[in-house]
C-alpha cells in the first residue's frame, strides 16, 4: 500500500509541473516537447521497476512509421522511454479522465474509425506529425492481445496511412515487438501474462492498481528492419511482411531465444 501511495504522490507531483512546461512547450514548438513525455515515462516506469531491454534500434531513415503488436497500456511509456515519438490512437482516448490529457501532450493523433470521410484529415496530421523528423507508432492490430500471441494485422489502417509516409507516398515502416518476460525476475509465462495485458473488458483501475502494488515486470523490445513505402506498395503484403517479423521477434523474446534477435543496444536507444 505505501508503494502505491508513494508512486501516485511521485506522478501526481511530476504531472503538476511537467502538465504546464509541456503545453507551452508545444505552444511555442520548443525542442523540450519531444523529451517531456519521454523523461515523463521513463520516470514512471523506474517507479513501477519496470525494466526494458532493447534489441535492435529505431531506424534513422525519415519519415518512419513504427508498426507494433499491443498488450497492455504499458505498451505506451515502455515505448515512449526509448526515443521521442507520437502514437495513433483511437479517439475515444481522447476523451478519458487525465489519460487523454497525456495522450494529447504527447502529440497523439486520433483517429475516429467509424467516420471514413475523416481519413485525408487523419493523414495530413499523420504527415505533418511525420514531418517533425519523429517516429509515429501504428498498433497494427487495431486491438490489444492476451500478450501471448500477436494478432492479424490490419492491412486497413497500414494503406489509409500511404499518403501520409512523405511525399508521393513513400517513407519507412518498421516492425516493433514489445513482450512481457518476466515478474519478480521468474518467467512470466503464458498464465501470468494477465498480470501485465490489459485486453476486452478488463477494468483499467483495478488492472492499473495491481501493476502499482506488484511492479517488478520485465519487458523486451525489439526492433525489426525497416521496410522502404513506395506509391504503388501492395498494402496486404506490407501487413503480411510486418506482422510476421513482429510474429516472429514476439515468440522469440516470449520464448527466451534473444540470440534470435536483433542486439541489445544501450538504454535507451540513440536516434538522430
Amino acid at each position: 500500500m505505501f508503494r502505491s501511495v508513494l508512486i501516485l504522490v511521485v506522478v501526481a507531483v511530476f504531472t503538476i509541473v511537467g502538465i504546464p512546461i509541456q503545453w507551452l512547450a508545444l505552444r511555442l514548438r520548443l525542442p523540450l516537447r519531444r523529451w517531456v513525455p519521454w523523461l515523463f515515462h521513463r520516470t514512471c516506469l523506474a517507479l513501477l521497476s519496470v525494466r526494458v531491454t532493447v534489441h535492435g534500434a529505431p531506424a534513422l531513415e525519415r519519415p518512419l512509421l513504427f508498426v507494433s503488436n499491443h498488450a497492455s497500456w504499458l505498451d505506451i511509456p515502455v515505448l515512449s522511454s526509448i526515443t521521442p515519438l507520437a502514437f495513433i490512437a483511437k479517439s475515444e482516448i481522447a476523451r478519458w479522465p487525465l489519460f487523454g490529457l497525456f495522450a494529447k501532450l504527447q502529440r497523439s493523433i486520433f483517429v475516429d474509425r467509424s467516420k471514413r470521410h475523416a481519413t485525408g484529415h487523419v493523414n495530413r496530421r499523420i504527415a505533418a506529425r511525420l514531418a517533425e523528423g519523429d517516429p509515429v507508432v501504428l498498433f497494427g492490430e487495431g486491438t490489444s492481445s492476451d500478450g501471448n500471441r500477436v494478432m492479424p494485422f490490419r492491412s486497413a489502417l497500414l494503406g489509409a496511412l500511404r499518403e501520409a509516409l512523405g511525399e508521393h507516398g513513400r517513407g519507412y515502416v518498421q516492425p516493433v515487438s514489445i513482450a512481457y518476460t518476466r515478474l519478480h525476475g521468474l518467467p512470466m509465462g503464458r498464465q501470468h501474462r494477465s498480470f501485465v495485458a490489459y485486453y476486452g473488458d478488463i477494468d483499467l483501475l483495478p488492472h492499473l492498481a495491481r501493476v502499482l502494488r506488484e511492479g517488478a515486470i520485465d519487458v523486451t523490445v525489439s526492433f525489426g528492419l525497416p521496410f522502404k513505402v513506395e506509391p504503388d506498395m501492395d498494402r496486404k503484403a506490407l501487413a503480411r511482411s510486418t506482422e510476421a517479423a513482429v510474429r516472429r521477434m514476439t515468440s522469440a523474446a516470449l520464448a527466451g531465444r534473444l540470440e534470435q534477435l536483433p542486439g541489445p543496444v544501450p538504454f535507451p536507444a540513440k536516434t538522430r
